[in-house]
């Protein structure tokens, strides 16, 4: 694996609105019922991944409500990581005359084809959460700073864990550059203590199911592990189910990355160690103004295509401060 120096910026995080959620089932295509030029300012369509996450469903959540608010219409579609989805999805938004598309990109290189066809129709698209291998075709990307929240888990993992022992990680979606970053953070601490052994790596793909299934599997091969490191929260918490089932969670200390609000209450129970917290909703908001700008000036307002907002560790000594969702109160 490739283990890049994580860099670690100071920064903090802005303040969010709180909406009500969407159930996956729930998600509309982009541009049902709505068409261009129905609301004075256009429609903006926003294209998540997959809003049963609470991540993804403040993420859309925020953006809308934002597009709203400048006075646009907007609606929420959800590819759930699937390139053809979202293919058709972008399709959709053209169709329907959209004057902008924030989209959260299924796939690095998969959704650069989208972005294209959105771009050839004249429509801005702003990325938010994930980025594309390609530069110059969306107008803005924006995430969150993965390598300095890295870097931060993994330093708390380490007080918690202690500098020996064996230990797992739980990997995201192989597809999203992320999963790498992440990764790529804790190995650029943890490598700095020896006594640490690596002897499991298993792709969870962002997914709680699958980070119980895992992590049973895990478990099974490696019954000694101390710790468990893990890409995302959803990920991290189906480990915590599967080892609450094996009787380890005691033994086990895990760590997780998002600061979901099922994440936070495991924390302030002190069945995770901690999450870091990703500023979602502070970039999606941003996302949409950077839109509204791109729309009545030709330009984002931005000095840069790529920018990355920093993260926040939470713990048991803060948890209580996460009053809203991915955020943390002053």
């Amino acid at each position: 694996m490739n283990r890049k120096l994580a860099t670690v910026l100071a920064a903090g995080a802005g303040l969010t609105l709180v909406l009500s959620g969407c159930a996956s089932g729930g998600t509309s295509d982009a541009g049902s019922g709505a068409s261009g030029d129905s609301a004075e300012g256009g429609l903006i369509s926003i294209i998540v991944n997959d809003p049963s996450n609470p991540y993804w469903q403040t993420e859309g959540n925020v953006a809308e409500a934002e597009a709203k608010a400048l006075g646009y219409e907007a609606n929420v579609a959800a590819s759930k990581g699937d390139t053809n989805t979202e293919s058709n999805l972008i399709d959709t938004a053209i169709t329907n005359k959209s004057v902008a598309i924030i989209l959260d990109p299924a796939n690095a290189s998969g959704s650069v084809g989208a972005v294209k066809k959105a771009d050839a129709a004249g429509i801005p698209v702003i990325l938010v959460n994930a980025e594309i291998n390609e530069t110059g075709l969306a107008k803005a990307q924006l995430v969150s700073n993965n390598a300095q929240g890295a870097a931060l888990g993994a330093q708390q993992w380490v007080k918690d864990v202690g500098d020996t022992g064996d230990y797992a990680e739980l990997f995201g979606a192989p597809s999203d550059n992320n999963a790498q970053t992440r990764s790529n953070g804790y190995a650029t601490v943890i490598s700095q203590y020896p006594g640490l052994t690596e002897v499991a790596e298993q792709v969870a793909n962002w997914d709680r199911t699958q980070g119980h299934d895992k992590m049973q599997s895990i478990l099974q091969a490696n019954p000694d592990i101390t710790g468990v490191i893990s890409g995302n929260d959803e990920m991290a918490l189906g480990a915590i189910a599967a080892l609450k089932e094996a009787g380890k969670l005691e033994q086990v200390k895990v760590g997780g990355f998002d600061g979901s609000p099922d994440a936070v209450e495991a924390v302030k129970s002190g069945e995770l160690q901690y999450t870091v917290l990703q500023p979602v909703a502070t970039f999606a908001k941003k996302a949409v103004e950077q839109a509204d700008s791109y729309i009545r000036t030709g330009e984002t307002g931005a000095s840069e295509e790529k920018q990355a907002f920093d993260c926040i560790l939470i713990t048991k000594e803060n948890a209580d401060k996460v009053t809203e969702p991915f955020t943390l109160a002053e």
